[in-house]
Formats: C-alpha cells, structure tokens, sequence
C-alpha cells in the first residue's frame, strides 16, 4: 500500500493542539458551584498522571498546571495522534471571600475537584441592633 504524505497535515495537526477545534477546543475544561459555605471547582483532565498536577496559589491566583504524556512503546509506530498531550494550564482569580489557605484538592476518575471554603468574613452573620427597650439581631 502506497501512502502519500500531505507536507501541511503535520502543521494542521499542530495547529488543532494548540488552538483547537469546534469539536474539540484546547482548554482545561471546567465548572464551579458554590454549596453553603464551600466552593467547588472540577477539572477534567483525562488520562493524566496524579503525580503531574501541581496546585499552587500566591497572591489569590490559583495556579493549575498537569502533564499527559503518550505512551512511547519500542517497536509500536503511532497511525493516529489526536488527543492532545503536552502541559495544560490555568489559572482562577480566588478573590477575598475565599479561603485559600484551607483549599483541598481531589482527584478521581479524570477530575480533579477542588474545595474551598468561603472565608468568614464572607459568610452571612447577625448583627445585634439597640432598639427601644431591648435588642434585636438582624441578619446581615
């Protein structure tokens, strides 16, 4: 069987890697709740290494970055290469009514969950107000 090479396919391969496709975009995808007095934030990040993920925050920038590398095996010639591979990063503004001190990281079948608690400063509280003969507290 004769195959011919197309000397743009490697360069549209690449392209698609670094900027993506409709069908498949080159992000860390994301979603994040907030649930009472907890914030959660889950990464899909197939496929990757546990040992790769590396969390850090400095300044409320929650820094995100993990490593999927292909499985090089001797003797084995790749015929397709679609999913990317390489480093993935992100990164998320925590702002001040999180805790980011007490952030817990998960990770489980492809995802890694991040809970984070919202800061007591930005929890709701009652407020005791002087009013006539006694006192009252009013939410804030």
């Amino acid at each position: 069987m004769l195959m011919r090479t197309d000397p743009f396919r490697e360069i549209d391969r690449l392209a698609e890697q670094l900027f993506g496709t409709p069908g498949r975009p080159a992000v860390m995808h994301m979603d994040a709740e907030r649930d009472g007095h907890w914030f959660y934030v889950h990464f899909d990040l197939p496929g990757v290494d546990p040992d790769s993920i590396d969390l850090t925050v400095e300044r409320n920038v929650l820094t995100v970055r993990a490593e999927r590398t292909r499985a090089q095996r001797e003797g084995v010639e790749p015929v397709i290469s679609e999913r990317p591979m390489g480093t993935f990063s992100r990164q998320l503004f925590l702002g001040d009514t999180l805790d980011a001190d007490h952030l817990e990281a998960s990770y489980d079948a492809g995802v890694l969950t991040l809970r984070i608690p919202v800061a007591e400063q930005a929890k709701p509280r009652r407020i005791s107000i002087a009013a006539g003969e006694g006192r009252k507290e009013i939410s804030a």
